[in-house]
């Protein structure tokens, strides 16, 4: 492909190693409580963009991120369970975010936090469909908000389930040259689907070729026996889905610049995820840009270069959150399925 730029492939780094990114989780794992939310807090500003593939999306503040519309930096995207419920954890976000002053300026040393935000359906797969992320979760995902991210299931991902798996949160990240000059592109998922993320052939997630070792014949036979039996109650997940996340680089680019790593971004879910945006999930990837000024001297054939990457670190996450998810009641993790595909 005639791109003017070059990526590694994806390591076992994450979205932090992109400058001017941090990432909180807060949930509520026990009897009762299987849910929580996910914050990618951008404390210096970033410009950001996002694409909506899914058929039954839940989101909040989407349409800000257009281009040609007023705010042009946020400071926190939110990701969380609860369904349209969930949506009231970027409340939580939003009071955290004012209390520092952060937000777009209004005048009089007012702000007003834009936070977007995207949720997903795990409603009741703690037990009781009543327990789900509330502003407090928002907030205290915000908080915690750290340089090292972790991994598996946590924050958003607590209750997520992937194809009958258990999944989670993933992260990943690459460096791409263009003209001499080396960025960062890093990407989080939680990666809570109706199509399968991991091939029955195989028993290895199907992005997950440089992550993962193949499992024995054994470990194969006992994924192919879980497979089988999602595949013949498939209609219990109908309602049960959504793969959301983030893509970030700190490259200097606009908001449209943006909106092509988020659109590319998909390709890495159609990569790791099968089959993905149906009308029953509500697939959306925001992407940021953490440079000081979106003033950009990289054309578009460098901003393809990193688009490139995005889809690659996306696919690498979704990877990521299979390798690393914990079982549930309702959802065995692949590598409690399959022991010998643990990571190389």
């Amino acid at each position: 492909m005639d791109i003017a730029g070059r990526f590694d492939a994806p390591s076992t780094g994450d979205i932090c190693d992109v400058p001017g990114i941090r990432v909180g989780h807060h949930h509520r794992r026990n009897r009762t409580w299987r849910t929580g939310t996910t914050v990618v807090f951008a404390p210096l500003g970033a410009v950001a963009a996002v694409d909506v593939r899914g058929g039954a999306p839940g989101t909040r503040e989407t349409d800000a991120l257009h281009p040609g519309r007023l705010v042009e930096r946020i400071h926190a995207i939110c990701l969380t369970g609860g369904s349209a419920f969930g949506l009231r954890a970027a409340d939580g976000c939003m009071d955290e975010l004012a209390a520092r002053g952060l937000g777009h300026p209004v005048g009089n040393d007012l702000v007003v936090p834009v936070v977007p935000t995207a949720v997903i359906f795990d409603l009741g797969r703690g037990g009781d469909p009543a327990h789900r992320p509330t502003a407090e979760f928002g907030r205290r995902a915000l908080r915690a908000a750290r340089a090292t991210p972790q991994h598996g299931s946590i924050g958003a991902g607590t209750g997520a389930v992937a194809g009958g798996l258990a999944g989670g949160v993933g992260t990943a990240s690459t460096t791409v040259t263009i003209d001499d000059a080396i960025y960062r592109v890093g990407a989080v998922m939680v990666v809570n689907s109706f199509g399968s993320a991991v091939d029955p052939s195989t028993g290895m997630p199907f992005a997950a070729h440089h992550l993962a070792r193949r499992p024995n014949a054994a470990d194969r036979r006992a994924l192919r026996t879980r497979l089988d039996h999602v595949m013949a109650n498939r209609h219990m997940a109908l309602t049960t889905n959504t793969t959301v996340g983030v893509v970030a680089t700190d490259a200097p680019i606009d908001r449209v610049g943006a909106g092509r790593l988020a659109t590319l971004a998909h390709d890495g879910l159609a990569r790791a995820i099968s089959p993905i945006h149906l009308s029953v999930d509500g697939d959306t990837v925001f992407a940021m840009s953490t440079a000081a000024s979106s003033d950009t001297t990289i054309n578009h054939r460098g901003v393809d270069a990193l688009a490139a990457a995005a889809a690659a670190v996306t696919a690498a996450a979704i990877a990521d959150a299979m390798m690393s998810a914990e079982s549930a009641p309702d959802a065995p993790a692949l590598c409690d399925l399959c022991p010998s595909v643990r990571a190389r």
